[in-house]
């Protein structure tokens, strides 16, 4: 990430602390904020999901390290019950294997984490498969696959003893992307499947930890560069399936108490409508279609894309400044969290990896997430600052401005009452 702070160039990467502001020249406004969401107070709103490898799976020294980085600013931290780092939890009927869930919860503990939990995926013998321990073909074959309905049951009941194990935890994710429920996406998704499946779970974790929180449905919402759905922009159309397994588990849901949504800005052709940047807009879009939808429920993005998955590769600076336009759609748009899908290795070159897999130091991704925690948490109140330059992107707050160049050449700007000049794609974080 590029240099920061209000006063020239800074440590790459690091937000800077608040300066004293002074008086400043009347700016013109930019669009209005939406009122931010109703959560918890000092909800920290960013954070990351741990995936195939992360730090507890190197050495126990490089774990410490990691976790010391992560400590500096607490956020929020995701983990799944089964795959993305964690082998079967119940690999025979009522017979529990928790180390792998351990040892990340305790990388968790060690950073300071809010820790969140996704309840997905299921052990193979409630999906068809054999009991004991899961098969090396298992895992790419049949990891996504959806318990058989007979093992609904079953799979609240391994809800519930998560939940009762870990009671630190008190947000549960139930399920992930209708795995198994949506085969085709040309097609409209088992809705009705996932939503029995969902109640199941809910009715289990409130009744083992009735202080638990419970979201779902943890569903893309995919989009097309046409068709016929409500939900539309620049950036494209929501695929109608979506929105129709949205709707009938909202409104056949037992409950919940956040709502669970990912998705990319890229349509589903790989398409970026306008362009990488004006594709953003999706996220807030989306965000705001469903607070509207839900009477205010609190929003999460469990996951979030932008680079088109068809081999598109782009340079480092160019990939920081549209992740961080992106975050800026969150928390403008009052998203209540927004958790990185963080793809993490043990060495060789990790682009988009928030921690150096040989020191455990954080990259200029993991301080772009941990500068949007600290400045920009769920309670923050944005204030309305325009760039004089509209291909610079302004969030700000009452000590704090994030600026974005969204181009591959040099700028100079006034934002705030203060000149600034911004190399190709930088971000720059100012004190006010």
């Amino acid at each position: 990430m590029a240099s920061c702070g209000a006063t020239g160039q800074a440590e790459q990467g690091a937000p800077p602390p608040a300066t004293e502001s002074s008086a400043a020249p009347e700016t013109r406004s930019a669009s209005p904020a939406a009122k931010p969401p109703s959560v918890d107070e000092g909800w920290p709103r960013w954070g990351f999901t741990h995936t195939g490898v992360s730090a507890n799976n190197v050495t126990r020294e490089f774990e410490q390290a990691v976790a010391g980085a992560l400590a500096g600013t607490p956020m929020l931290q995701n983990q799944h019950i089964m795959g993305f780092g964690a082998l079967n939890p119940e690999p025979y009927p009522g017979q529990y294997y928790w180390e792998d869930l351990d040892s990340r919860m305790n990388v968790m503990r060690q950073s300071r984490a809010t820790p969140v939990i996704t309840l997905c995926c299921a052990p193979d013998w409630m999906k068809g498969g054999p009991e004991g321990p899961t098969e090396e073909s298992a895992w790419g074959e049949h990891l996504e696959d959806a318990p058989y309905p007979e093992h609904f049951d079953d799979f609240a009941k391994l809800s519930a003893a998560v939940a009762t194990r870990y009671k630190d935890v008190k947000y549960f994710m139930v399920w992930n992307e209708f795995k198994g429920f949506w085969k085709d996406h040309a097609k409209p998704a088992d809705y009705k499947g996932y939503t029995q499946l969902y109640n199941k779970v809910y009715d289990a974790v409130k009744a083992a930890r009735p202080d638990a929180l419970v979201g779902g449905p943890y569903l893309g919402f995919d989009s097309n560069s046409g068709g016929d759905s409500e939900l539309r922009g620049d950036w494209g159309v929501v695929n109608q399936n979506v929105l129709d397994a949205f709707n009938y588990w909202y409104e056949n849901k037992k409950g919940a108490d956040f709502i669970v949504v990912d998705g990319a800005s890229v349509t589903d052709a790989h398409e970026l409508l306008p362009d990488e940047f004006g594709a953003l807009s999706k996220f807030s879009a989306v965000t705001e279609w469903l607070r509207e939808k839900t009477d205010d429920l609190p929003v999460w993005w469990s996951e979030w894309y932008f680079v088109p998955e068809d081999g598109t590769k782009w340079d480092e600076p160019k990939r920081l400044a549209v992740q961080a336009a992106s975050m800026m759609e969150f928390a403008r748009s009052g998203a209540a969290t927004a958790l990185y899908w963080n793809p993490q290795a043990k060495q060789g070159p990790c682009q988009g990896c928030m921690w150096e897999p040989r020191s455990g130091a954080l990259t200029p991704t993991g301080r772009l997430v941990t500068g949007f925690a600290k400045w920009f948490p769920a309670g923050a109140r944005l204030e309305s600052v325009e760039s004089s330059d509209p291909a610079v992107r302004v969030l700000a707050q009452p000590e704090q401005l994030l600026l974005v160049n969204t181009t591959d050449k040099a700028v100079s700007t006034t934002v705030d009452g203060k000149d600034f000049a911004l190399k190709a794609y930088e971000i720059k974080w100012s004190g006010r």
